[in-house]
């Protein structure tokens, strides 16, 4: 769905802007409740003119609306997150969405700027090599801190699982996001800072 499509695959886009001097919006709506495919990949081009990094200001966002708030304007307090688009590529994927095995519909910010050409940017053009990328990122496991943890408990001595109020009366080494209260002197922290110590080079 596209300035060349404005409607089908269970939405709307309200249409394309090309003259704003005092800067626009546009909008895509969609019922996820008729929605079929399984992943939706925004997209934000620049078909001709300034780029992301020349204007004072680019966003992208998401909101979530229930049906009685079907039609109304547009209402700042529904939009969920929003983020800034800067640098210089000409196109910007900022995030996809994605259906779980529950039905429910999560989204993977990934802020990828991908070069476009310099005029003339649309989406029908790119979207194989765009679904391949997002493919790769999506599918991709990523190592994350329990499967880490998991190891290094694994060559561990001794190991507990760290609870709040937990008395910790010797020196340890900690892993985890954020620091406890009070950690033994002598004490060794892995925070977010620090993980990427743990992994062997």
């Amino acid at each position: 769905m596209s300035w060349t499509n404005l409607t089908g695959f269970g939405g709307k886009h309200s249409g394309d802007i090309t003259d704003a001097p005092d800067g626009a919006s546009e909008f895509i709506d969609l019922r996820l409740d008729r929605v079929s495919a399984h992943y939706l990949v925004p997209q934000v081009h620049v078909y001709s003119g300034e780029g992301f990094d020349k204007v004072d200001e680019a966003l992208f966002g998401f909101m979530t609306r229930d049906a009685a708030q079907r039609g109304l304007p547009y209402e700042p307090r529904t939009v969920r997150m929003r983020s800034a688009l800067s640098g210089g590529s000409r196109i910007v994927l900022p995030l996809v969405f994605f259906r779980g095995g529950d039905g429910r519909w999560w989204a993977k910010w990934m802020h990828l700027g991908v070069r476009g050409q310099s005029w003339g940017n649309q989406t029908e053009v790119g979207s194989l090599g765009t679904s391949s990328l997002v493919r790769g990122i999506v599918e991709r496991r990523f190592l994350l801190l329990s499967h880490l943890v998991k190891l290094l408990c694994a060559k561990a001595e001794t190991y507990a699982l760290y609870e709040p109020g937990m008395e910790l009366t010797e020196p340890v080494t900690f892993v985890g996001i954020e620091r406890p209260e009070s950690l033994p002197e002598g004490s060794d922290m892995f925070a977010l800072d620090r993980l990427n110590e743990l992994i062997p080079g």
